[in-house]
């Protein structure tokens, strides 16, 4: 089932403004905000989704890669934001400040409206990982070893005494107005409700320690340089029962061809002949991005003909199908001759066959590339 567009979601369209897009995310979530639709599926998918679309849209550089791919740009996300599946915890921690004081304690209140011990997440880990044209023509499963902080085996946390448990410290001030309460995130826990209880050997002050893991990341078929994909926990994890983990980055590099020159989804090809098969015309065997093809070279082929294999080139990362690898004939000319050779030459000079001769059918050069950009 196709994904709903973000926009659409937000009810807004792709001009508005970040502000716009942050005011339509607060209407559309206290709309179907948990506390105000209690037990109700529909409503929590609809929140869940209002925070995937304002966890992509309210970031530029996540929103320009949607402008430009669409829900592809993310499809090498495995669960958490910027892939789907979002979870409450996620969002209240990530996005709760934007509710305002809409549901008592200013923190979303999720699951029983009073003050809320956040989760803490750990940091993001960013990779890059380069490709060949054959990956991306296929797609690709990458194994990449990772250092990433883990809880030491044997690590126990308590609750923190300063907080209770909360993950909030409530302070008291006196005002021209009166005495006025407000919730400040705990100083000793950090929002998380928890402290570190017992530390095992080798473990920093946090009870962590660093593990090397192989993790494997499944590239999507089309993907293009820049692109950063998102393996959902498996950045450093945070100290804490209740802590959740990073996400690891991954940036897509592109490692530039011997032979071959992308340009989107097409692939360009300079292929060489010599005059005598221009003239006689052959078979060559030409090596593209998923094979083999054999290709036929007219008798009589001029130099800057372009040959377009549709479908061959890469497939595009919106799923619209493939590119075309496009073939550019270069004859070679030779820079020298034989004694013999270069008397057949001069012979040929006045021969009117080989008098330059276009046809209004022939394309000039800049036809072809207006061609290849139609």
């Amino acid at each position: 089932m196709a994904k709903q567009d973000y926009y659409e979601i937000l009810g807004i369209s792709k001009s508005a403004s970040q502000a716009e897009i942050k005011k339509a995310y607060r209407k559309m979530a206290i709309k179907h905000h948990p506390d105000k639709n209690p037990n109700d599926k529909e409503a929590e998918e609809k929140f869940k989704l209002a925070a995937e679309a304002y966890e992509i849209l309210s970031d530029e550089n996540k929103k320009a890669r949607y402008d430009q791919y669409g829900h592809a740009a993310f499809e090498g996300d495995h669960g958490g934001f910027g892939g789907g599946g979002m979870n409450m915890d996620d969002i209240f921690s990530q996005f709760g400040d934007i509710f305002g004081g809409a549901f008592g304690g200013g923190f979303g209140g999720f699951g029983g409206g009073g003050h809320r011990q956040a989760r803490v997440k750990g940091s993001n880990l960013r990779i890059r990982v380069k490709l060949t044209l054959e990956d991306i023509a296929k797609g690709v499963e990458k194994k990449v070893k990772v250092r990433r902080k883990v809880q030491a085996e044997g690590v126990t946390y308590k609750t923190c005494s300063t907080c209770n448990g909360s993950g909030q410290q409530m302070r008291v001030t006196n005002t021209i107005l009166g005495r006025m309460q407000t919730a400040t995130t705990c100083s000793t826990c950090h929002g998380a409700g928890e402290m570190l209880d017992k530390k095992p050997s080798g473990a920093d002050a946090q009870g962590m320690v660093v593990k090397e893991e192989t993790v494997s990341i499944n590239i999507p078929e089309g993907v293009t340089e820049g692109v950063q994909l998102k393996v959902g926990g498996k950045g450093n994890e945070a100290p804490g029962k209740n802590s959740i983990p990073g996400d690891l980055l991954v940036l897509i590099e592109e490692v530039p061809h011997e032979n071959l020159k992308r340009e989107g989804s097409n692939i360009h090809y300079d292929l060489y002949i010599n005059f005598s098969e221009a003239v006689l015309g052959i078979s060559k065997e030409v090596e593209t991005v998923t094979g083999k093809v054999k290709i036929k070279i007219e008798p009589g082929t001029q130099s800057g003909k372009i040959l377009r294999l549709k479908g061959k080139g890469l497939p595009s990362i919106e799923r619209y199908g493939h590119g075309d690898f496009l073939i550019h004939i270069n004859v070679w000319t030779p820079q020298e001759l034989t004694k013999d050779q270069r008397k057949f030459f001069e012979e040929m000079q006045e021969d009117e066959n080989f008098s330059p001769n276009p046809q209004k059918s022939d394309k000039s050069f800049f036809e072809k590339v207006k061609d290849m950009f139609s």
